[in-house]
């Protein structure tokens, strides 16, 4: 098995058409939902930080939730949550090596 490099998806606060996305706390919600899903699952209190395989940040200027694919392997439901509120949103979604 080859190894394989680790990503991320920025999902941005933008849709396809160049609109912002509302409300204008989407990214905080998303990874508060996500927050329980994290290196070596939830425990007592972690719904009071971040998972660490999301997380939203502002990049560039625009609200962007970042998602680790370590998710992709660990909770693949909750990955699959993430990349269909980029989709049922019409989100744009831009994959790039982790940092």
């Amino acid at each position: 098995m080859v190894p394989t490099t680790p990503t991320q998806l920025l999902i941005q606060g933008v849709t396809r058409d160049g609109r912002t996305f509302r409300p204008s706390d989407w990214a905080e919600r998303l990874a508060g939902v996500m927050s329980q899903f994290r290196p070596g699952g939830a425990q007592p209190g972690s719904h009071l930080s971040y998972s660490p395989w999301c997380v939203p940040r502002i990049l560039d200027g625009i609200k962007t939730v970042v998602v680790h694919s370590d998710l992709r392997q660990h909770e693949p439901m909750a990955w699959d949550f993430v990349l269909n509120f980029a989709k049922d949103n019409d989100l744009v979604v831009v994959e790039q090596p982790s940092a």
